[in-house]
């Protein structure tokens, strides 16, 4: 698919490795991988093959001189919002969250292919919709926001949290989550807020949270959860939009500038490249 976009595709030497349970290769040789192409000037991105498990052993350690001295943009959500997380707080560097490479034609499709392919070489802004299907677009504080968008999966921006998560201030956060129980929705969302990371934060945009706390009789739901958490937050908040773990996802840019509107319930994110 890539190399039909007139691309030159160079897979990572250790790229079809497993180590342990759930590691695809060793720390040492994923790390080598990532950052052999942070270094490679014929690099001009980097496409994650899978979600990233174990992506945080390794975050920290990322050449972020190489990213300065020649930024390029890192493809990729799930477990990979920690290598996201670290490339913007060190670097500044801009991302997509965006499909992996280990390519699903049936989860993604044509529709995500081409707006991966017209995010990286057709740049120009990118509007995300709210979707009333969704079981956060009930999730709702009104208002306008403009602010660097910035985040991901929920459970990895928690993670970083004194070690690796960058300021929010200034920005529009972005939260998704998947298989997340709302005890730990409910923490993960506390931590940030006590922990400060959200001070000064514009926006939030919320995404898509896939069997995570659906709504139960005599229960709190996602919806329960996150208006008690971020309504507090006294800025605007918009959910239910299709940004996640679902099928067919769109290509969002990661550290460009983002408008929040809730009136026409939508989220337009500027072009992550030139």
């Amino acid at each position: 698919m890539l190399e039909s976009w007139g691309l030159k595709v160079e897979l990572g030497a250790h790229a079809f490795e497993r180590w342990g349970h759930f590691l695809a290769g060793r720390d040492e040789d994923r790390l080598a991988d990532i950052n052999d192409a942070l270094h490679d000037p014929g690099v001009r991105a980097i496409f994650a093959t899978r979600g990233g498990k174990g992506a945080y052993r390794i975050a920290h350690a990322l050449d972020f001189a190489a990213a300065r001295k020649d930024p390029k943009p890192l493809v990729g959500y799930s477990d990979i919002t920690i290598l996201h997380l670290a490339l913007w707080r060190e670097c500044r560097l801009l991302g997509f969250h965006g499909p992996y490479v280990g390519w699903d034609q049936e989860y993604y499709g044509d529709d995500a292919a081409e707006k991966l392919r017209r995010a990286l070489m057709e740049p120009e802004p990118v509007t995300i919709r709210q979707d009333r299907g969704e079981i956060t677009s009930n999730v709702i504080v009104e208002g306008t926001a403009r602010g660097s968008l910035i985040g991901g999966n929920l459970n990895m921006i928690g993670r970083s949290v004194g070690w690796n998560c960058p300021s929010f201030a200034g920005s529009i956060l972005l939260i998704e989550a998947v298989d997340t129980h709302i005890g730990q929705i409910d923490a993960t969302l506390t931590q940030l807020r006590r922990s400060g990371c959200l001070d000064g934060v514009r926006g939030v945009a919320v995404g898509q949270f896939i069997r995570s706390a659906e709504p139960k009789p005599g229960k709190w739901s996602v919806i329960d959860v996150l208006y008690d958490q971020l309504e507090p937050l006294c800025v605007p908040v918009l959910g239910g939009l299709p940004i996640g773990h679902g099928s067919h996802p769109p290509t969002v840019p990661l550290g460009s500038m983002a408008t929040l509107d809730t009136a026409s319930r939508t989220l337009t994110i500027d072009p992550g490249v030139c």
